[in-house]
């Protein structure tokens, strides 16, 4: 015995990977155009990352004052780790700003 074919559930279900394909890919080019600027604890480093995880400036904005190499690369560390971690949560909230209306297509 033959299965019937429901025509009009496999046409959403086609429109809907279509959409959601879309919107990726509107996710994708505002993950690279979305900026955050993050500094060092000491605020001698300034960094700005996009929500992709690129670095796209480093500043130092603070004065050397007299620090070692060692305490410089700290600054630049823990800016880098900042960023990292910046970088993540804007495309976090991206995601969940752009993909609220689509709920999963199960329930779990």
């Amino acid at each position: 015995m033959g299965r019937e074919i429901d025509e009009s559930w496999i046409e959403d279900a086609v429109e809907r990977y279509r959409r959601i394909e879309a919107l990726q890919a509107e996710f994708e080019e505002a993950a690279r155009d979305l900026t955050v600027t993050v500094h060092s604890p000491d605020g001698l480093v300034e960094l700005v990352v996009t929500a992709t995880g690129a670095i796209t400036d480093v500043r130092i904005t603070g004065a050397f004052g007299g620090r070692t190499s060692a305490e410089l690369s700290q600054s630049i560390q823990a800016a880098v780790t900042a960023a990292a971690d910046a970088a993540k949560w804007a495309r976090e909230k991206l995601h969940i700003e752009m993909f609220a209306s689509y709920r999963p297509l199960r329930e779990v």
